[in-house]
């Protein structure tokens, strides 16, 4: 797709202060990505705080969810409603408040309350820095730019849990939160001092969008409900989730429509006619349910099965964090070199070897056993995501930018919410089968089975264990063995379907455009 050299970065004279505001905008993305998954580990000593059971705190991340991706999604429409620096100024000041209430709730109702607050403030901020970030740099240093912001971005979900896990540990879980407010107080004069909005940005709106806010609003707060509590509805036998999938399914085509023949839409999703925008998109739903699946899944594994605390399961995700910090500069400066679809191919086909590596665990393997195979997944993830947040973008109108950086964050952020409900539901559903699939072993007749008795047995006697309840005890042994195993292979089927689905993306990888060389070194467009 051609566009003039005014539509695109490429033109853009060299901002002298790009680095200031890179700092500054990567404040703002790295916090609220992180509070996506910081609150994690510290869920289980929130439960005792609040007098809440497991399915009730599940609210304190899924009212973020759906406050971040409403937001998320209105970006755009807010940055020419109020100015985008004025958006970015205030979403930070929202998160910074919504932060130091969450630390200070006292009651479950405050606390879900407070994480809307925080939520509504830090949808917009990952976006909006990716905006900044594309115009801040010339059309040569695209992709380093992108991997800057993919430093912060993809860094943070990783960091959230390590981070979240030490400060539960030593201070509390309302730490969680009083660590963003420094942070954030640094960012937000960063922003103030060195960041101005570009004249060409579209600026006020005749009307608003009342319709569309509406129709926004309901479909992405239902599908993030579905997601959220589809497992533990049962999915399809429950009411609520028919009647929500229902709402959800209407709610979309209806926005969709809508959107389509509005004047000044909240989602302008015309933009998506834009073939790199659409297929990087597409790519990003699946980076988004591997990435934060894998964020799930790993340090659920670890504390479930090997009885790691909540920042030892919180830094099993550092070895990947460190190569992700590593090759992502590397990428940066592949970009221009080498054809984008070689890159995209070589993440992929590297991330679907390390999922081949996790996929054969064993409940034996110990932290040392896990951190080569993370090591693999940091070096393919970027190559991946920078190549695809850089090549998505590079035929975007400079006024559009922000609304198609919105809804490339919208994919991502919705595959992570599908990641999420997938490992959880694959996980259960997994146990169960694998539980009978292994029950079908336990008869008279296994002679691995008159082995473990016997020494189970001994093993008892030897611990001062009651004879008459000798029998009883073999059996529970026995139990908890086959549910650790049955649970052990469910993630290792987990981890199969993750690195298929990564493979199943090569067919859209080869449809990528290709980049014209410029006769004097730069990209062209597609």
């Amino acid at each position: 797709m051609d566009r003039a050299d005014s539509d695109t970065p490429s033109s853009e004279t060299p901002v002298v202060n790009k680095w200031p505001i890179t700092i500054a905008v990567m404040f703002g993305a790295f916090m609220a990505a992180m509070d996506i998954s910081v609150v994690n580990v510290a869920m289980p000593y929130m439960m005792g705080g609040f007098a809440e059971d497991l399915s009730s705190i599940t609210w304190v991340a899924t009212s973020y969810s759906i406050a971040e991706i409403i937001m998320v999604t209105m970006s755009g429409w807010w940055s020419a409603l109020i100015g985008r620096k004025r958006l970015f100024l205030g979403s930070f000041a929202l998160f910074t408040l919504g932060s130091i209430l969450c630390g200070t709730a006292v009651t479950f109702p405050q606390m879900i309350f407070y994480r809307v607050i925080q939520g509504i403030g830090g949808g917009a901020l990952i976006p909006v820095s990716q905006a900044i970030l594309r115009e801040t740099f010339p059309a040569e240093k695209q992709g380093m730019a992108m991997a800057v912001w993919g430093m912060g971005v993809v860094l943070a979900p990783a960091v959230g849990p390590i981070l979240g896990g030490w400060l539960t540990d030593h201070y509390g879980w309302p730490w969680i939160f009083y660590i963003n407010v420094p942070v954030s107080i640094v960012g937000i004069l960063m922003v103030a001092i060195f960041v101005a909005d570009p004249p060409y940005l579209r600026r006020g709106l005749k009307r608003v969008d009342w319709q569309g806010i509406l129709l926004l609003s309901v479909a992405l707060t239902s599908m993030q409900v579905i997601l959220e509590r589809g497992q533990q509805q049962n999915w399809f036998d429950s009411n609520m989730i028919r009647w929500g999938t229902a709402v959800c399914v209407v709610s979309f085509i209806g926005l969709i429509y809508w959107e389509l023949k509005a004047d000044e839409p909240v989602v302008n999703v015309r933009i998506l006619r834009n073939l790199p925008l659409s297929l990087g998109s597409i790519m990003g739903v699946v980076f988004g349910i591997a990435l934060f699946g894998t964020t799930f899944i790993l340090p659920q594994f670890t504390q479930e099965l090997l009885g790691y605390s909540a920042y030892e399961a919180g830094l099993i995700l550092a070895p990947r964090a460190f190569m992700l910090l590593l090759c992502m500069p590397l990428v940066g400066r592949l970009y221009n070199p080498v054809d984008a679809r070689i890159l995209v191919l070589f993440g992929t086909l590297v991330t679907c070897w390390s999922y081949y590596d996790l996929a054969r665990l064993s409940l034996e393997q110990g932290f040392w056993d896990l951190v080569p195979t993370l090591m693999i997944m940091g070096i393919g993830m970027p190559f991946m995501f920078i190549t695809l947040s850089t090549l998505s973008l590079s035929t975007i109108p400079k006024a559009d930018m922000t609304d198609a950086s919105s809804l490339y964050t919208l994919a991502r952020r919705v595959g992570g919410n599908i990641g999420y409900a997938l490992v959880a539901t694959l996980v259960a559903r997994g146990q169960q089968i694998h539980r009978v699939e292994l029950s079908a072993f336990i008869t008279p007749y296994n002679p691995n089975l008159a082995d473990f008795q016997r020494q189970a047995a001994d093993l008892l006697v030897q611990a001062g264990l009651n004879p008459a309840m000798l029998q009883q005890a073999k059996l529970g042994l026995l139990n908890t063995l086959v549910n650790r195993q049955a649970t052990m292979m469910a993630y290792n089927d987990v981890s199969w379907i993750l690195g298929f689905l990564f493979l199943a993306t090569i067919p859209i990888t080869l449809l990528l455009p290709v980049r014209r060389r410029k006769r004097h070194g730069q990209d062209g467009t597609a």
